[in-house]
């Protein structure tokens, strides 16, 4: 395992203060708030530890309330909200500076035979023709704007294979719909929970971006202000994280300076294992003091 993706478990395991209360740490070198993926894995991570391993979450709906602050600790209070023969519901509550900073539902679900149907996968070139991120910076040059090339050229534990990088290159309306390959840059230890925990964090890595495809414009872009405003994540089949998932984004919708995204996380077999909605505030920063 990198020293990177040891990180991200290190991030991911909590320190247990009480029965239901949890507190988590953002890495020293961090953006100027808390990455929104970081505060869901944690909180499913919290509500996951009071339920039995037997009960797999499926489903999770979060609130983002505030930027979090990542020179503090998270702390996150875990309410139980039912107990049922079927399913599990928790409440997490995560704070900072005594103000919730984020809220999330998740819901539990016994694992039982039942129907069978999915979406199909689309079709895209396969993560191994693709170049990594390092290399697409090297071959756009100078045509990649200064801040994508410094997103991309970053070291991160989710590595990152987009399928499409016109956007970036080519400020040309396009119809708002991007794909991009990922997974945990190295092997991850065979606990479910883990790889669950794993997306959870990278499925707010890029869906935002999707909305602003059919404006020709970038999260990047320094008069463009963008903020995840809420996100839900419905797990259907076992996956792992350190194998190749393929992230296929929509933008149904951008009105009123609000954004809605679509994501379905398929595996290398095809096999529709996620999906993914989140709405964020995206508006031109000249607009609004």
């Amino acid at each position: 395992m990198t020293g990177i993706v040891a990180e991200l478990l290190t991030l991911l395991d909590l320190e247990r203060l009480e029965t239901d209360l949890f507190r988590g740490f953002s890495p020293e070198q961090s953006w100027p708030r808390v990455f929104g993926g970081q505060v869901v894995g944690q909180a499913l991570v919290a509500a996951a530890r009071t339920v039995p391993s037997t009960r797999p979450p499926h489903s999770l709906h979060a609130y983002f309330l505030l930027g979090g602050d990542p020179k503090v600790p998270i702390i996150y209070e875990v309410e139980r909200i039912r107990d049922g023969g079927s399913f599990t519901t928790r409440r997490v509550k995560a704070v900072q500076h005594g103000r919730a900073i984020f809220a999330m539902s998740v819901s539990f679900h016994e694992t039982e035979p039942g129907l069978e149907h999915a979406a199909a996968m689309p079709e895209v070139p396969p993560p191994e023709s693709l170049p990594d991120t390092a290399a697409l910076v090297a071959q756009a040059g100078s045509a990649i704007p200064i801040a994508v090339a410094r997103y991309f050229a970053r070291e991160r534990p989710i590595e990152l294979k987009p399928v499409e990088l016109r956007h970036y290159l080519e400020r040309k309306p396009r119809e708002p719909r991007s794909h991009v390959w990922f997974r945990a840059a190295s092997a991850l230890p065979d606990d479910p929970a883990i790889h669950r925990a794993v997306l959870a964090y990278a499925s707010d890595m890029t869906l935002l971006e999707s909305t602003l495809v059919a404006h020709a414009r970038t999260v990047f872009d320094p008069d463009i202000q963008s903020a995840s405003l809420d996100h839900a994540l419905w797990l259907h089949r076992p996956f792992r994280a350190d194998e190749w998932l393929l992230y296929a984004q929509d933008s149904p919708s951008a009105s009123g300076a609000l954004a809605f995204a679509r994501g379905q996380i398929f595996d290398r077999s095809g096999r529709l294992v996620a999906s993914v909605a989140q709405e964020g505030l995206v508006r031109p920063r000249n607009e609004r003091a």
